[in-house]
């Protein structure tokens, strides 16, 4: 099968916007957290019941590590979601997010508690929204097309 530039330019587009709007809900998140210093990541930690619910514990047992954790999170998100607007850096921060997501997700999968309430908006049995927006980050950063039209073109035609 032949590959046509014009479709590449289609797969293109449609990767940086893909890149482009998943930074944009990292770098929300992570501006809201910062710019509301009530937020905590207690109410989430408190709710895990699945594998790591006893490090979520161990984490909300421990005020500062309790503060640590929410620091780690609100930069992450800020520092993720910027590189993948940017388009800096783009494979690792596809990949950081997709840890930090995959995170979230064994700390409360949507599994957990569905006999007691059956299917929500967004999440399916075993797949959530979350899940998604992992694996669409694993695919940008194993993706070359994805690091296209970004400061990362930039930066390996300097380093070149």
């Amino acid at each position: 099968m032949e590959i046509r530039t014009k479709d590449l330019k289609w797969q293109l587009g449609t990767l940086v916007v893909l890149r482009f709007l998943i930074g944009w809900h990292f770098l929300y998140e992570g501006l809201y957290k910062l710019i509301h210093p009530e937020w905590s990541s207690l109410g989430f930690l408190a709710s895990s019941q699945w594998i790591f619910s006893g490090v979520a514990e161990w984490f909300i047992s421990n005020t500062a590590v309790l503060n640590t954790v929410d620091a780690l999170n609100t930069w992450g998100l800020i520092t993720i979601g910027l590189g993948l607007i940017l388009g800096l850096f783009t494979r690792a921060a596809s990949l950081a997010g997709t840890c930090l997501l995959l995170l979230y997700y064994l700390f409360n999968p949507p599994f957990i508690g569905m006999e007691l309430t059956g299917p929500m908006e967004g999440n399916y049995l075993m797949v959530n929204k979350t899940l998604i927006e992992a694996v669409t980050l694993l695919y940008i950063a194993v993706t070359p097309l994805s690091r296209s039209l970004g400061l990362d073109t930039l930066r390996k035609k300097y380093n070149a």
